[in-house]
């Protein structure tokens, strides 16, 4: 496995990370908060089915220079830039929770690369059509951020997470198989960073669901409290080529059980060996 740092355009440094060989690219687009570092159970469970995975911190995460006022459709062109840099002509895009809109984010904006993505737990765009926030244990921190930067800055000083938002089943999956990913956010944690990812998911994406013409899977829990299934529902109705599996007895770790059977969906549509 290799770590890169990429020289950007605009002068910020993008750090990537990459599983190496062979198999199609699969670029993963992590939570928040993450590092960026690829994570032992996605790498695992996308080699046994042909996949090499790339991964990258957001600005300000992990090493990547920040990047105020970023959108939640300015990850598109990091990704290019990435793929240019580790020459991936065609990839497949996978995230998990706040790496579900950046994953949508690619499949919209670079129609040219990327071939099909897969969304586990992830956002919709913020919307008043529904109580976008309904079904969140704790909203405090996405409020925030619809009234700026500076308060949203301000929450994240003293915000504390509430370890209801996560179900049984979330707590044993991160004592099992989702520990990596556990202890990585525990280190990942940068106040800044968070905030623009949250300010990003209640803003203007900078693209439209109807832009993402190209297959989506959309995997979500029943039981998920931080971000409600209605996020999937939504997202449901409004991408043109999308289905939705609901898992109702998962929250919002668990639910990542499923990835093994969602890189089957992807290997399906690329012929993966």
């Amino acid at each position: 496995m290799g770590t890169t740092d990429l020289l950007l355009p605009d002068g910020r440094n993008l750090r990537v990370h990459d599983s190496e060989g062979d198999g199609f690219p699969l670029v993963w687009h992590h939570g928040t908060p993450q590092s960026g570092r690829l994570l032992p159970p996605v790498v695992e469970a996308a080699a046994a089915r042909g996949f090499r995975v790339v991964s990258y911190a957001r600005p300000g995460y992990g090493g990547s220079a920040p990047q105020v006022g970023r959108t939640v459709g300015s990850a598109a062109e990091d990704v290019r830039q990435l793929a240019d840099a580790l020459d991936l002509p065609r990839f497949a895009v996978l995230g998990a929770s706040g790496g579900g809109p950046h994953t949508l984010a690619c499949a919209a904006l670079l129609p040219d690369r990327v071939t099909a993505a897969v969304c586990l737990a992830g956002l919709a765009p913020y919307s008043e059509e529904y109580d976008w926030y309904g079904g969140m244990v704790d909203d405090s921190s996405l409020r925030a951020a619809r009234k700026g930067r500076e308060t949203r800055l301000q929450h994240g000083e003293t915000q504390e997470f509430d370890p209801t938002s996560f179900t049984d089943a979330d707590w044993a999956a991160l004592r099992g198989t989702w520990g990596p990913l556990g202890e990585d956010a525990g280190a990942a944690g940068d106040v800044a960073a968070e905030a623009d990812d949250d300010l990003a998911y209640v803003a203007p994406w900078g693209f439209s669901a109807a832009d993402v013409r190209m297959p989506v899977l959309l995997v979500h829990g029943g039981e998920d409290q931080i971000v409600p299934v209605s996020h999937s529902e939504w997202l449901l109705r409004n991408l043109p080529d999308a289905e939705l599996w609901l898992r109702p007895r998962d929250g919002h770790i668990s639910v990542l059980n499923a990835l093994p059977t969602a890189l089957d969906w992807l290997r399906n549509l690329h012929d993966c060996p």
